[in-house]
């Protein structure tokens, strides 16, 4: 029975869970603006101490690897690559859009059609991809710019739900009567749980020295309006 820690950083919301085989055990998560770098470790220790759990008894830690925030994805990235390292266990990666399907299937279990995670990028422009209900990619990982014939080769033939930080940009331009609205649905470490649980059984870890978030875009830095030298 695998006791694996969760990590999710790739939205505002900062979560951390924990699961014993598959189911979650324990969660803490907070969605204020930018607390990441001050609750994720805070989350963690907390978390630990109420299940009477010391870190060398995990088997595992898993990280929601992106899309997503840039800021959010470094500090889980660090964080998780550290406890990996301090505790000597392995590290698992799970792309983000996955988990929020997954949470999606779990909360809201559609009988039919297929899901369309969407993060907030840019403008008009969301981080997406689209699976079956076995959770199987049928688009992989994009930067999509929403327009009125997005995604119309998927909404002739079954419903396609539209959900995540990103879904809003659909309503007022995809009017197909296939298109299912699902809400904003909030990213939580708590989704995966048995994603995480299914690659634990496998042994597909990461390379904790090397491997890098999936950004999908590089970070560009602001310029500030009223600089000061």
């Amino acid at each position: 029975m695998a006791l694996i820690l969760h990590l999710e950083t790739a939205s505002p919301v900062c979560s951390v869970a924990l699961s014993r085989d598959g189911k979650v055990i324990g969660l803490k998560e907070s969605s204020e603006d930018k607390s990441h770098a001050v609750k994720l470790t805070l989350f963690i220790d907390e978390l630990l101490r109420e299940q009477t759990i010391e870190p060398s008894s995990l088997d595992a830690v898993s990280l929601s690897l992106g899309p997503g925030s840039y800021t959010g994805l470094r500090i889980g990235t660090s964080v998780a690559k550290g406890f990996a390292y301090g505790t000597g266990i392995p590290l698992i990666g799970l792309p983000t859009l996955k988990v929020m399907a997954a949470g999606f299937l779990e909360k809201q279990s559609p009988s039919q059609g297929v899901l369309c995670p969407m993060l907030d990028a840019r403008r008009m422009e969301v981080y997406t991809a689209i699976y079956d209900l076995s959770l199987t990619e049928l688009l992989p990982t994009e930067a999509h710019i929403i327009e009125e014939s997005s995604f119309n080769e998927w909404l002739g033939t079954q419903p396609l739900f539209f959900f995540g930080s990103g879904s809003s940009k659909t309503m007022d331009i995809i009017r197909h009567p296939n298109a299912v609205q699902g809400g904003p649905f909030p990213l939580s470490a708590a989704y995966q749980a048995r994603l995480a649980d299914q690659e634990f059984a496998r042994g597909a870890f990461l390379d904790t020295a090397y491997f890098e978030p999936h950004y999908l875009k590089e970070f560009i830095a602001s310029i500030p309006k009223n600089k000061v030298l």
